[in-house]
């Protein structure tokens, strides 16, 4: 894991900052497509009637974006996520790995010759493609008690130059992702931050 972390950053910071402003890959006044690579990290924690503090995990995606209107730059964004997410505290370590789809709305303007900003909301939807649960370092992997789906939406906004984009948000979960059997109820929210490229 660690290797391929520093592969995927070496390839990132390989792109050429030289290269002719469009302000992260795409004009906002003229081009209707972009394609993206993101790598990050989020700050996970779960709240509700169950509460366990913050975990830091890793993300990795794929994203592209499409124009929605010829007249402002409005874009829909959506793309596939691998995300750590899950909490840890008190010795509740909690991990789901999931993959995330999201369907988001974003506006772009130039806050220079050199730097736009693109502020964006919209839902999300994962599903914990493994998952697990240990307390004192005794793993528990049959999850009983979890629901693997998840939904939210996503808050936040992205700063781009040239073909480089950093952004940061909230991700606040409205799915209960304790068994329906029981009449508490828990969410994944979480802090994100993530770097990338669009071309």
């Amino acid at each position: 894991m660690k290797k391929l972390l520093v592969s995927l950053v070496a390839m990132l910071l390989a792109v050429p900052s030289f290269a002719q402003f469009s302000s992260g890959g795409f004009e906002l006044d003229k081009e209707s497509l972009y394609y993206g690579v993101r790598i990050g990290m989020t700050s996970a924690s779960i709240g509700g009637d169950v509460s366990v503090g913050a975990k830091v995990g890793m993300t990795l995606a794929g994203v592209i974006g499409l124009r929605l209107s010829d007249s402002t730059p409005v874009f829909i964004e959506s793309g596939l996520y691998y995300t750590q997410r899950g909490a840890k505290e008190n010795g509740i370590n909690v991990t789901h790995n999931n993959l995330e789809l999201p369907l988001l709305i974003k506006y772009g303007f130039k806050a220079s010759d050199n730097i736009a900003f693109l502020p964006f909301f919209g839902p999300y939807f994962a599903y914990a493609v493994s998952s697990n649960v240990k307390y004192n370092d005794n793993p528990n992997t049959e999850l009983p008690h979890l629901n693997r789906n998840n939904m939210g939406f996503k808050l936040g906004c992205g700063a781009e130059y040239n073909k480089l984009y950093l952004e940061v948000g909230y991700q606040f979960a409205v799915t209960n992702i304790l068994d329906s059997d029981t009449d508490a109820s828990a969410h994944n929210n979480a802090f994100f931050a993530n770097f990338g490229v669009n071309f």
